[in-house]
């Protein structure tokens, strides 16, 4: 018997083994995946989404933080006391589509010059009414934007900009004022997006779009 004879039995037992392994791991994966599936959330759990807590206390005024629920970024800004004011002058609402938040892309709750339940704080949903794009915060008097710039958000896409109170300014291509989603306080400086006061059952789908 040659060597190349006497060796043949070697590779084709290692083969063996090997193929035995591979259907065992099958096998183990197959018995664990209902496992595994199970951790995961359901469907609807994931399409309902959960309220997200905010700690207000270190967002000092001037400052915006980004939370994310549903997927969606949501801008919460504590507002300065000049910054309110220019929210209510002539100059800033001569320069909007919506001034009086009249269409519904709020919670009736919201529905006022300030869009909040607190004038202080604003909590709005991140993403531009055009195209779904992001826009940027830009400050009063921006590079950017020029020393008229009344501050508040400008999309670079397209160049929809809206106000400190995500109110769209006239002649741009976004139509509608950025959406305000369900909220509450659940004390003095804690936030809960995604739940309203009692006696509201708005849903951020109620609004015209987002």
């Amino acid at each position: 018997m040659s060597d190349d004879a006497a060796g043949a039995p070697e590779p084709r037992r290692d083969f063996l083994l090997l193929l035995t392994g591979a259907l065992g791991a099958v096998g183990l994966a197959s018995a664990l995946w209902p496992f595994v599936d199970s951790l995961e959330p359901a469907a609807d759990t994931i399409a309902a989404g959960a309220p997200v807590d905010v700690d207000l206390a270190p967002v000092k005024p001037g400052q915006q933080i980004t939370v994310v629920w549903r997927g969606r970024p949501v801008w919460v800004a504590r507002r300065t006391p000049e910054e309110l004011k220019k929210l209510q002058s002539p100059e800033d609402r001569r320069l909007l589509r919506d001034p009086d938040s009249k269409q519904l892309q709020q919670p009736k709750y919201a529905q006022n010059w300030h869009r909040s339940i607190n004038p202080e704080i604003f909590v709005v949903v991140g993403i531009c009414t055009h195209l779904g794009c992001i826009p940027n915060a830009e400050a009063p008097g921006s590079p950017a934007m020029g020393k008229d710039w009344p501050g508040g958000y400008f999309c670079p896409c397209h160049g929809s900009k809206y106000d400190l109170a995500g109110r769209v300014f006239a002649g741009v291509p976004a139509p509608y004022n950025l959406p305000v989603p369900p909220y509450t306080f659940t004390a003095k400086d804690k936030l809960r997006i995604g739940e309203n006061p009692p006696g509201s059952d708005f849903k951020l789908s109620d609004v015209e779009q987002i």
